[in-house]
């Protein structure tokens, strides 16, 4: 059902998009009409691809762009060369417009400049290749005249200027156009014309920015594919290009050369060769040598690319003139004279000078770059007598190639610019996104603790992608092992909770096995442990230590301090229940309580694997529990911060706790007489910020006083 109303929903904004770049089409084709029918010194032929680019996207601006050039080329067949301008006013368009620049009219009038250099500069460009150097034709063109006339400026540079000041023109009134066309449609449909073929759940902007940004990419997949696209488009654009030039420049030698071939004989067969050496010696005296003359001329006239037509009789002192017709920039040679060879001719000079038929000659000489053919004439002996001669300037072939090749070019980079687009474009929504998404919504999914994890999974299935492709079937397996993911973290979770319990209730047992040994200390362990939680919660508050105290490293304290006094153990029960006071021999065998603690728990860090923060501190707290703020404490007589800060909370835990509490060799003081005991230690037993911290909780720490047995009152005070 999902992916059914999903689909209609691509399907309806796929025809509301088509529908809108066919609109596109026809505000250029209706544009550019409407400026020629009322004569308007203005183009208006890209209303439509401006209006979409900057309401749909680059994509449908670029379709619309290069269809309407194509349309129009049915009734042109060269404004098909000029479809990149379009295809080019349509990426520059999506590229502004997605940063705002139609939002506000002087905005968007900034893009007047960029559309002038590409229609008006790059379009000029464009049609002096194809056409020549000259002025054109087109609107312009009178305004290139007065530029010219003005002086300053050669042909090709007025005839620019004045197509960038159209374009300029014609821009402008675009531009206000589509901004005016922009509101209103805005107004009426909103985002219903943007072009996104979702195949998943919509991205709003802000998920887009975050899918595609918060992993850094050596070369991310658009990248690649972009590459990959270009680079294929590219290679055979390439090959078919030099394969059209080749064919295009061998076809044109060889129809020049049968041109030349074909009126090289008929001129050869023109002249009289029986007459040769009486046209060398008395030319025009001759009474049909005019008359031959000017059919040669009428021959020449038959094709534009014939530069030259003459006789010569080849001999060894060189080139005698039988026919030289004069052409507006060189006048030819009068019979009889003697013409040099040029140097491209020798190798063929034996047998020019024998009279035998040569191939045609390509030559860069005294009369310029020339394709020429050679026929020779024969007189009624069959003898040769002279040669029959064409030139075909090869320049004009140079210009026709440049024209082709920039028609070839031009329509490249139209259609170039098209692929890309709608590759890019395709797989941003059927690969791109889709990757991104799930890669966004596995970092989400893995920043998540508890039970948000839970709504992570709601939202990955939320993604509703369908590609139909090996995407689809990745998202589905990605969104199966996420929810099997989620229970077993959620197992393991409810497993690790019931180890904690189980370990906390063992490391409470065991605590409860030492103290039964010491027939005083009645709920010591649990009472430390609470007064330990208190202190560091309140230092907390106070801003102290707070590169220490985090959530762990209070619980990981709290839960080991029931055994800072493990190494009691080791302590001979004649020693630890002596109701009297110790001799200086029993007291130091207490103390190696701390010691025999940190050998305890040294032994079991040794056999977990892991480096476990909860062993390190029971470790010292078990060894430094005794040492004191002034150095004079045991085991090892530290001071100051060298004390581990856990160990010197539980030393006023562990001191207040004694204090309250009834012993075999005394009765417990007051509360407050037990507060101000250890406000007098601050500095010298305690770290005065610990005890400040114990002082400003001391409300609580009453109330946790008074839920043990054994608490001192008022009533019992030492």
């Amino acid at each position: 059902m999902n992916k059914k109303v999903r689909r209609y929903s691509f399907s309806t904004g796929f025809a509301f998009g088509t529908l809108f770049i066919f609109s596109g089409i026809v505000l250029n084709l209706l544009g550019s009409k409407i400026a020629v029918s009322l004569n308007l010194p203005l183009f208006l032929d890209s209303i439509g691809t401006i209006l979409v680019s900057a309401m749909s996207g680059i994509m449908p601006g670029v379709v619309v762009g290069f269809l309407s050039n194509m349309i129009n080329g049915l009734v042109s067949a060269d404004n098909v060369y000029y479809g990149v301008l379009n295809v080019l006013i349509a990426v520059v368009t999506g590229y502004y417009a997605s940063r705002g620049y139609f939002q506000k009219l002087p905005k968007a009038l900034l893009l007047v400049f960029p559309y002038s250099l590409i229609g008006g500069a790059l379009g000029s460009v464009i049609t002096s290749l194809i056409y020549g150097f000259g002025f054109g034709e087109g609107i312009s063109a009178p305004l290139a005249h007065k530029i010219y006339e003005a002086g300053g400026a050669g042909i090709f540079i007025s005839q620019l200027i004045a197509d960038m000041l159209i374009d300029i023109a014609d821009k402008f009134v675009t531009i206000i156009i589509v901004y005016f066309v922009l509101k209103l449609l805005t107004k009426y449909f909103g985002d219903t014309l943007e072009y996104h073929p979702w195949h998943q759940k919509p991205l709003s902007k802000e998920d887009q920015e975050e899918s595609s940004s918060d992993v850094s990419f050596m070369m991310s997949l658009r990248s690649k594919i972009l590459l990959i696209i270009t680079a294929a488009v590219v290679f055979i654009a390439l090959v078919t290009a030099g394969i059209s030039f080749m064919l295009y420049h061998n076809a044109t030698v060889e129809e020049h050369t049968q041109l030349g071939v074909g009126v090289s004989k008929l001129i050869a067969s023109v002249v009289d060769g029986d007459k040769v050496n009486d046209y060398i010696k008395h030319g025009e005296a001759i009474y049909d040598y005019k008359l031959t003359e000017d059919r040669l001329e009428k021959i020449r006239g038959t094709s534009d690319d014939i530069l030259y037509v003459y006789v010569y009789q080849i001999k060894e002192d060189g080139c005698h003139v039988v026919f030289d017709l004069d052409t507006e920039d060189t006048p030819g040679g009068e019979p009889g004279d003697l013409v040099e060879f040029d140097e491209a001719f020798m190798p063929y000079y034996d047998d020019l000078i024998n009279g035998r038929p040569i191939s045609p000659i390509v030559s860069d000489e005294t009369f310029g770059w020339l394709l020429t053919m050679y026929e020779p004439v024969i007189d009624s002996f069959g003898v040769t007598q002279a040669y029959a001669c064409v030139d075909i300037s090869m320049s004009r072939v140079t210009l026709n190639e440049i024209s082709f090749l920039t028609k070839v070019v031009s329509l490249f980079f139209g259609f170039f610019i098209v692929i890309v687009t709608i590759g890019l474009w395709l797989s941003e929504y059927n690969l791109v996104l889709p990757i991104n998404t799930m890669a966004m919504a596995a970092r989400r999914f893995a920043n998540k603790i508890g039970g948000d994890r839970q709504e992570s999974v709601r939202n990955f299935k939320e993604l509703q992608i369908n590609t139909g492709d090996e995407i689809e079937n990745l998202y589905e397996s990605f969104s199966m092992t996420i929810e099997e993911t989620v229970k077993y973290i959620a197992d393991v979770q409810k497993q690790a909770l019931v180890i904690n319990k189980m370990q906390n209730g063992l490391i409470l047992v065991l605590a409860d096995m030492v103290e039964s040994r010491d027939q005083c200390t009645g709920d010591h362990v649990r009472k430390t442990a609470a007064y330990c939680r208190l202190i560091m919660n309140q230092l907390r508050k106070d801003g102290e230590f707070s590169d220490v105290l985090s959530d762990e490293y209070i619980e990981d304290v709290v839960n080991s301090a029931p055994l800072h006094d493990i190494g009691k153990i080791k302590v001979p029960d004649a020693i630890l229940n002596k109701p009297g006071r110790l001799t200086d021999e029993e007291f130091e065998e207490i103390k190696k309580h701390t010691l025999a603690g940190n050998e305890i728990i040294q032994q079991a860090m040794e056999l977990v694997s892991s480096d476990s923060s909860y062993l390190k501190e029971a470790k010292n707290l078990a060894t430094y529990h005794h040492e004191k703020w002034n150095g004079k404490g045991y085991p090892m007589g530290i001071s100051g911060d060298d004390i581990p800060l856990s160990a010197r909370i539980m030393a006023v835990a562990d001191v207040f706790d004694a204090l309250v509490s009834r012993r075999s060799y005394k009765e417990p003081y007051s509360f407050e007489k037990a507060m101000e005991i250890i406000e007098e230690g601050s500095g010298n037993h305690f770290d005065p910020r610990i005890v400040k911290a114990f002082k400003e909780s001391s409300e609580e720490a009453r109330k946790i006083s008074e839920t043990f047995m054994g608490v001192g009152s008022e009533e019992n005070k030492a």
